[in-house]
């Protein structure tokens, strides 16, 4: 069971034209959205990285202004766990749950899924909040991930798994935000 004392969120190369070209882009971003305002009530810390930024251009504006604070870390393996920077900031959180949203699914995001998975990591992948360009391939990506040991999940579950409660301040923030 997920824990806000225990999570982090991994937002995955949500960048410019390819983010555009994602099935389902809109949902994708509205659920992409909505996980990290309901981390950021549940004071949960959130890691963002950026997939060869030079290539692909930086973090789309409907992600990217929602985390200012929150540094971008440049890769280009595509797992996060192929990069120093991205480990780095992971050990420092001292957390062993983590939520994988973003894209693509059967690259980059299946791929960290593996590596966070093997390093011993509680790996929950937010469904509804991964995409890749086909339906096809997210399914399969999806599939191979939930294979390989993670828990497949959606926003409200993980949101409402983390809350605990139907009650207080941060009960009707998350209401608020999965409406």
């Amino acid at each position: 069971m997920l824990s806000s004392d225990k999570a982090i969120l991994v937002v995955i190369d949500m960048q410019g034209r390819l983010a555009q070209s994602m099935y389902r882009k809109e949902l994708l971003f509205d659920n992409v959205q909505k996980i990290i305002k309901g981390a950021q009530v549940l004071d949960i810390p959130i890691l963002l990285t950026e997939q060869n930024p030079k290539g692909l251009g930086s973090t789309i504006p409907e992600i990217a202004d929602l985390v200012p604070g929150v540094r971008r870390i440049p890769k280009l393996s595509f797992s996060c766990c192929g990069d120093a920077l991205f480990l780095k900031e992971l050990s420092a959180l001292q957390r062993r749950q983590v939520l994988l949203t973003g894209i693509e699914a059967h690259v980059c995001v299946y791929q960290t899924t593996v590596d966070l998975v093997a390093s011993g990591y509680e790996v929950h992948v937010v469904a509804d909040a991964v995409s890749s360009r086909t339906a096809e391939n997210k399914d399969i990506g999806l599939q191979k991930m939930k294979d390989a040991g993670a828990g497949i999940t959606s926003v409200e579950t993980a949101l409402f798994e983390l809350l605990r409660v139907a009650e207080g301040p941060r009960f009707k923030q998350i209401i608020s935000i999965v409406k």
